[in-house]
């Protein structure tokens, strides 16, 4: 019996390993649709149709689920209008380095050109968010355009974007499908001449710290062995939270804006700054002093900073070939006044507002996350909002070397942490999955609310209502302007889920917070619990300039003269606690 092209390559993408396709159903894409029905759902050892409410949650649902199984994950858009709606959450997820597989089907072939119905150009639009992106114009070609995607995600972790015309979806196959070219990736080691570079500039220097991103994962072990013999405190980037926080008595905290403890300091002060697998993008926040760099990818050696001795490998067999060659460092003055500095800024600055505040009105948002913190499962996946649950995740959340934080780190979307969390509670369907939403990012999404509902997905949403764009009024008053247009409705959040059939709840009293945060997460099915918090708590970074300063102040002025005294003492008075403590 002849094979219609779409099951071809839908038996692709099970061959592949795929087990869901996230997406919304549209004329051009119904071919794709019922080869996916046809299989069975995953349940029979076929694949699972995810029926969103908008394609960019789509998106992000692969990015996520791509990101903390480091499997392929797919998800399609109809022609036009479809497609288009996947390209933020492609976005994020090719920037993240999550090897994702969209399918952008396409007007019918013989109407490619002639400005027809909702015609766009699919395989042009998706090329700047993409490792791979390619037109399939026969049925001849098609099984090897998507072998290519395949591989070209995989092994590049990153997008790749078929764009498939609806009418050729539903050819008849006439070409012999690829075989599957499995492989296990391979290290990267690093030139031997670099690696010695790097241990006479660490032999040489005397005071060493390290910053670790990303790219130390599956090396924290000797990465605390390397801290170990050169007494260098740690740092880290957001995204090298997961690897380097837990289990780690060099850790100095986090650098930039969202940062927290002695990290900025640390790095400043050191003879020699080693980065390790990170392109950490804020070069405001790196300081001038002498730099090495490590990364697979070599285009991001020197890219941030200047790089005085620059390895081009994987972090783990680069510290193989290093370790070796290293003395050990006899003083440990720098790293213990690095680690005494950061327990004091720990305890006086980051950890004093979350004590003696259960009384207190509106909730603290850092007391809420550290609750949070305290209460989840130990394996649990968070996944953050962007702007201030960024930063109340960042700083109160530990990985526990067992839990997963993942969020638009590197591309910095709103209303990421619902669609995260969707594909990482179907990845993961036996664990807690978390999601820290504001209610800008909520609001922006809230649709996805009804596909945690349609699958009931025991998803935790977790939202911190401050009816306000927090992050974003920051920004406004570090530039010296007074905030504006950041306000958002108030929305009783808590009401809508439970309309959709949720356990909800809306907190205002803060000695409720851990009895929300239990029941929640004992309830079988979706929760959600809407924390009602401190419009004016906002993040002040670790290290202050006085330009910052300058545009607070500025900003503040303005603030008096157009809302009154009042406003801007009631700012000041939330804030005060924010503000690093020598």
């Amino acid at each position: 019996m002849a094979k219609e092209l779409a099951t071809q390559l839908v038996e692709q993408l099970q061959a592949a390993g795929v087990q869901r396709i996230y997406g919304i159903v549209g004329d051009s894409l119904n071919p794709i649709v019922d080869a996916v029905r046809k299989t069975g759902g995953a349940a029979k050892g076929g694949i699972d149709w995810i029926h969103v409410r908008h394609e960019e949650a789509a998106a992000f649902a692969a990015a996520a689920e791509a990101q903390l199984t480091g499997r392929l994950a797919v998800c399609a858009g109809s022609c036009g209008p479809g497609n288009l709606h996947l390209i933020n959450g492609l976005y994020d997820a090719n920037r993240s380095g999550a090897p994702v597989l969209a399918i952008a089907s396409h007007i019918p072939s013989k109407q490619i050109g002639s400005s027809f119905f909702q015609e766009t150009h699919p395989d042009r639009l998706f090329n700047e968010c993409s490792v791979y992106s390619e037109l399939i114009s026969t049925a001849e070609q098609a099984p090897r355009v998507m072998h290519s995607a395949i591989q070209h995600a995989v092994a590049l972790r990153g997008v790749a974007v078929v764009t498939l015309p609806g009418d050729i979806a539903g050819l008849e196959a006439t070409a012999e499908t690829p075989a599957p070219a499995a492989f296990r990736p391979a290290a990267m080691v690093p030139d031997p001449a670099s690696v010695r570079e790097l241990a006479d500039a660490i032999n040489d220097a005397g005071k060493v710290a390290i910053f670790a991103g990303a790219g130390v994962d599956g090396a924290h072990d000797e990465v605390m062995a390397l801290a170990e013999l050169l007494a260098a405190p740690i740092g880290h980037s957001l995204r090298g939270k997961d690897f380097m926080q837990y289990d780690n008595p060099y850790d100095i905290g986090m650098t930039g804006l969202l940062g927290y403890g002695a990290a900025a300091e640390g790095i400043e002060d050191a003879d020699l700054l080693i980065l390790l697998g990170t392109d950490f993008p804020y070069d405001q926040f790196l300081p001038g002093t002498r730099t090495a760099q490590v990364d697979r990818a070599a285009q991001n050696l020197g890219r941030r900073t200047d790089v005085d001795v620059a390895v081009h490998g994987d972090v783990l067999p680069t510290l193989a070939a290093l370790m070796p060659l290293l003395k050990p460092k006899k003083s440990r003055r720098f790293l213990d006044a690095m680690l005494k500095k950061h327990d004091r800024l720990m305890n006086k600055a980051v950890g004093a507002y979350t004590r003696k505040v259960e009384k207190t009105e509106p909730i603290h948002p850092e007391y809420a996350a550290s609750l949070l913190d305290q209460v989840a499962a130990e394996d649990a996946v968070f996944t953050a909002d962007t702007g201030m649950c960024n930063v109340w995740t960042a700083r109160y959340i530990n990985p526990l070397g067992t839990r997963r934080l993942i969020g638009s780190y590197l591309h910095g979307s709103m209303a990421n942490a619902l669609p995260h969390a969707i594909g990482a509670q179907l990845a993961y369907p036996g664990r807690q999955v978390v999601s820290v939403s504001g209610d800008g990012g909520l609001s922006m999404l809230l649709g996805e609310l009804i596909t945690v509902a349609a699958h009931r997905l025991p998803v935790n949403v977790v939202v911190f209502n401050n009816s306000t764009l927090g992050m974003v009024k920051l920004e406004m008053l570090v530039d010296g302007l007074p905030d504006f247009g950041v306000d958002v409705p108030d929305a009783n959040y808590a009401d809508v889920a439970r309309a959709l059939g949720f356990h909800a709840v809306r907190v205002t009293d803060p000695s409720r917070i851990e009895a929300a945060y239990r029941e929640a997460f004992a309830h079988p099915g979706p929760s959600l619990v809407e924390l009602i918090t401190d419009p004016k708590a906002l993040s002040i970074p670790p290290k202050i300039k006085g330009a910052q300063i300058l545009g607070f102040a500025t900003a503040m002025s303005k603030v008096v003269l157009n809302r009154g005294a009042g406003e801007a003492v009631s700012m000041a008075r939330s804030n005060l606690r924010n503000i690093p403590r020598r």
